[in-house]
């Protein structure tokens, strides 16, 4: 096959439909091909921005227009057992009707609701491999030797189930794509690249092989506008926070999280001058709220002077009017580092610390102690930070008993007391179980699941094991869950809590934040 010259490539990077947040995936993607082959031309196609009516027409319009040679499809997401409201509804509360509702009409209805979740779910996942198939027919009609690689969060997950229904020859990649769309524009081979090849098994233990790496340099967004115009869809309304990279990669262990090694285990640093370079060009464009999407924005105590650096470089700017939210882990701040973060804008952050229980938290392999996150929030209160708190909690992973229910109230309330209970929010989870994780190894040990198992069902009997929930605590917390819903279903983890206290008390704080000695031992057991 005849390999096309750089001047006859045509690459058409298109972020298939999903809910409407800031594709900075493919916008990095098309920057560092721009940056590599300045002499290649690219169009962006962002179908989440498109009616999903439209999505098949306009993908075509685009494709006859453009006649690209490579396609490059973005899958953001399957959210398959979602705890919030999807786009076919709530998963959560319709399968805890089906599971825990002692009231048959309310089983009918969870029943009911659930067969609309199957259609939607289906109904999507079927639209966006019809998508790859026919933009990838489409593209032959004008260049017969066109390739299609199809990646993203979604791709990275769930590859081995999703690389058996492409085309063949499609390009399957895992992680970050931009070394393989080098490879793959120059027209060198891809044996050492984490991706596969439709048609072919991926090599045993793909997910795990570590990134090369590379240095990020600021997007170039004038490049990205005249290559993009749904770029001011994004920006026109002003009420987007809108994505900035500051590093890769995530160092932790978590039982539950695929993140460290679909970013790999190495945290890697983008300089600050690039960071502040790529923010002027938005503030310039309009851009008030900025969200960081590094994993986590301080992975580690060491990475503290990192986040000061750039910090004290937003500072420098001037910027007195931005607002900016991260991940953060909350253990790895100090009184400087807290004081900045008040001072450059911050007006929200998420902490995944999953359990108020020091020793369930030991045994997920979270590596945070609480003592040291609430110590933490306290100087961000001290700082002057009034703004949004939301607390995500992960109930009944491994080992959940009354004793860390009643821990984990204590410590939530303790949270408020720092905060304030309106700045709190708890975002009350139940996993939804992912292959390569501790986690399905630990389902493995324990029989809960078995190899072989589809991790991508919605059939009712597998949605039972991969919603993690299991007894003995399980049918409390649909019992729970399901009462929240009838309550207060617009301050659904408030309320949880409040019933949580009310049926299992407040543990002493004390109690919390210490982890007894054979939870050490029994994390062992749980993650061998």
């Amino acid at each position: 096959m005849r390999h096309a010259s750089l001047e006859e490539q045509r690459v058409l990077l298109v972020r298939l439909p999903c809910n409407p947040i800031f594709p900075i995936g493919p916008v990095y993607l098309a920057d560092h091909i721009h940056k590599q082959f300045p002499q290649v031309e690219q169009r962006l196609l962002d179908l989440a921005a498109v009616p999903l009516l439209d999505v098949d027409a306009v993908l075509r319009e685009q494709i006859e227009r453009f006649e690209p040679s490579l396609l490059v499809f973005s899958w953001r997401d399957i959210q398959i057992y979602a705890p919030v409201d999807g786009r076919g509804g709530n998963p959560l509360q319709n399968s805890f009707e089906v599971f825990y509702a002692r009231n048959p009409l309310k089983r009918l209805r969870g029943a009911i609701g659930g067969l609309r979740l199957m259609g939607s779910f289906y109904g999507e996942l079927w639209r966006n491999l019809r998508l790859v198939r026919r933009g990838l027919r489409a593209a032959r009609r004008f260049q017969p030797e066109a390739r299609a690689v199809l990646g993203g969060g979604a791709v990275s997950v769930f590859y081995e189930q999703l690389g058996r229904q492409l085309p063949r020859g499609t390009v399957v990649s895992v992680g970050e794509g931009e070394p393989l769309l080098e490879k793959l524009i120059r027209g060198e081979s891809l044996e050492g690249e984490r991706c596969f090849i439709a048609g072919a098994e991926p090599r045993p233990g793909l997910i795990h092989e570590q990134p090369a790496g590379m240095e990020k340099t600021a997007c170039d967004y004038s490049y990205i506008a005249s290559i993009w115009p749904q770029l001011d869809w994004y920006l026109d309304g002003g009420d987007f926070y809108v994505g900035v990279q500051t590093k890769r990669g995530c160092p932790h262990n978590c039982c539950y999280c695929v993140y460290t090694v679909v970013e790999g285990k190495a945290v890697r640093v983008n300089p600050v001058e690039e960071v502040i370079a790529e923010m002027r060009q938005l503030y310039a464009k309009g851009v008030r709220g900025f969200w960081f999407t590094d994993a986590q924005f301080i992975p580690a105590r060491r990475y503290i002077e990192d986040a000061k650096e750039l910090l004290r470089a937003i500072q420098a700017q001037g910027w007195s009017d931005i607002r900016w939210a991260a991940y953060i882990r909350a253990d790895n701040l100090d009184a400087e580092l807290a004081e900045l973060m008040v001072a450059t804008g911050m007006d929200y952050f998420e902490i995944g610390i999953t359990s108020g229980s020091q020793e369930l938290v030991r045994k997920m392999r979270m590596g945070y102690n609480l003592r040291t996150v609430l110590e933490n929030c306290r100087l961000l209160a001290r700082a002057g930070f009034r703004e949004h708190v939301s607390v995500n909690y992960s109930f009944n992973v491994i080992d959940e008993r009354p004793e860390t229910i009643r821990q984990t109230v204590a410590y939530h309330r303790e949270l408020e007391r720092i905060f304030g209970a309106d700045k709190v929010e708890p975002a009350i989870f139940f996993i939804g179980l992912q292959p390569h994780t501790h986690l399905e190894q630990y389902g493995f040990d324990q029989g809960l699941i078995k190899p072989g198992y589809n991790p991508m069902s919605m059939l009712p009997w597998t949605a039972r094991q991969l919603l993690w929930n299991p007894e003995p605590m399980g049918s409390t917390f649909g019992r729970i869950c399901l009462e929240a819903f009838e309550r207060n279903p617009a301050d659904f983890g408030r309320t949880v809590m409040d019933l949580l206290e009310r049926d299992y008390g407040i543990a002493p704080l004390e109690e919390a934040l210490h982890a007894p000695v054979e939870g050490r031992r029994a994390l062992a057991t749980a993650t061998r």
